[in-house]
């Protein structure tokens, strides 16, 4: 371990076993049922993953697939984690992986496998979450400031063009007046009209002012009473006497 970082360790599996793989069959991925396993195995023995984080901020955290002696935690290879490539799952099984040692500046790849599925599925999780919080932060442009190399769209014309006008209307001034309703008591108040008669009779009303009056005649609605009160014109009958005799003679 360098002096200007620390480590954290990831995850350990207490015991995992390595394999001498063949080159890939298929450009899809390694098939462990290629490699014999579980019954030809190179190596056995315990797997840790570190976190190498430098004290200061010279660089980025770095990742790192040890595999020790678990008595005396000699190296046996070390993988270092660059991200999926770096550490493949296998087709046809969820406990067996690829992995891609280097020492000294060279480079092989070695099959990986995991007795309990457990143990794999959280190393891959720990693989996982270091290559999530390990991503640089990339500086995005503001909305504010992205909104300044927009160019201002140009200004509205709202001048009126040759030939056309504008028509404002204020309060009611043009609206049609609606007829008044003919008041409900039939009076004509100030208006002059002619006031509605009352209506005639019913059968029952006639046969009870009979019983009463002992006649056949109705009591004179009001507007026929006041004809009738008004004074008549009297009329002499009296010839007027034009110069002619009875037997139409000659003129006197």
């Amino acid at each position: 371990m360098a002096e200007d970082s620390y480590e954290s360790v990831l995850f350990i599996a207490k015991e995992v076993s390595v394999y001498r793989i063949p080159p890939r069959q298929s450009s899809k991925g390694h098939k462990a049922s290629d490699w014999d396993a579980p019954r030809s195995f190179l190596w056995s023995g315990r797997l840790r993953v570190i976190e190498r984080t430098p004290s200061s901020s010279s660089g980025p955290p770095t990742c790192v697939v040890l595999l020790e002696d678990p008595n005396t935690g000699e190296l046996f290879a070390a993988c270092p984690y660059t991200g999926p490539h770096s550490v493949e799952q296998v087709l046809d099984s969820s406990r067996y992986f690829v992995v891609t040692v280097e020492d000294a500046g060279r480079r092989a790849w070695l099959g990986l496998g995991f007795s309990e599925r457990s143990e794999a599925f959280d190393f891959n999780v720990a693989l996982q979450d270091f290559a999530r919080h390990s991503k640089p932060v990339t500086s995005t442009p503001s909305a504010s400031a992205a909104k300044k190399d927009v160019p201002p769209p140009p200004p509205k014309d709202y001048s009126l063009k040759e030939g056309q006008t504008i028509n404002i209307s204020i309060g009611d001034k043009g609206r049609r007046s609606r007829p008044s309703k003919p008041s409900p008591s039939g009076s004509s108040g100030s208006t002059g009209a002619i006031p509605f008669l009352p209506p005639p009779p019913s059968a029952d009303q006639v046969r009870a002012q009979k019983a009463q009056n002992g006649s056949d005649l109705l009591p004179l609605p009001p507007i026929a009473r006041q004809v009738r009160e008004e004074p008549e014109i009297e009329v002499k009958d009296s010839a007027v006497d034009l110069g002619f005799d009875d037997d139409f003679g000659e003129f006197q």
